[in-house]
């Protein structure tokens, strides 16, 4: 069977190394780069201990395995990080304690105010335009406010 798969070998597991480093490079994300790292070590174990192929077939698959396992481990480790940024993308999230004048009315419990050049829609008591409010929560997209 070995006379089958003559290709297989420490030079094979480099070429293929490599060829998944270009395709880590063309796309998004980061998971070839762990086959590579997988292909590498194989190409080194075939290297020191002259594995069959079923051998460096099986070093793959274990190697493969414990890096992309060991990766997510690290990347999801990663996941919740403190951020210098945690409203990007939720600027409404931002609002919460912060106070604003009432743009517009609130009447039977909806209204707006205006954050910078946004109009964003409130919920509340009824309260007359140009009240002062506190914003203590989020719905959604709508934002919750208390008369001061």
């Amino acid at each position: 069977m070995e006379q089958i798969f003559p290709v297989l070998g420490g030079y094979f597991w480099w070429v293929a190394a490599g060829l998944l480093l270009i395709a880590e490079m063309t796309m998004p994300g980061f998971f070839m780069l762990w086959l590579a790292f997988a292909a590498a070590l194989t190409a080194l174990a075939d290297y020191a201990f002259h594995l069959s192929w079923v051998g460096e077939v099986f070093s793959f698959a274990a190697f493969s395995f414990i890096s992309v396992l060991g990766s997510w481990r690290f990347v999801m480790s990663g996941r919740h990080a403190l951020s210098d940024s945690p409203h990007l993308n939720q600027k409404h999230n931002g609002f919460v304690g912060r106070t604003f004048i009432l743009d517009k009315a609130i009447v039977h419990g909806s209204g707006k105010i205006k954050v910078e050049d946004a109009l964003w829609d409130v919920d509340g008591p009824d309260l007359d335009a140009g009240s002062r409010v506190k914003v203590i929560g989020v719905q959604g997209l709508r934002l919750v406010v208390e008369a001061l």
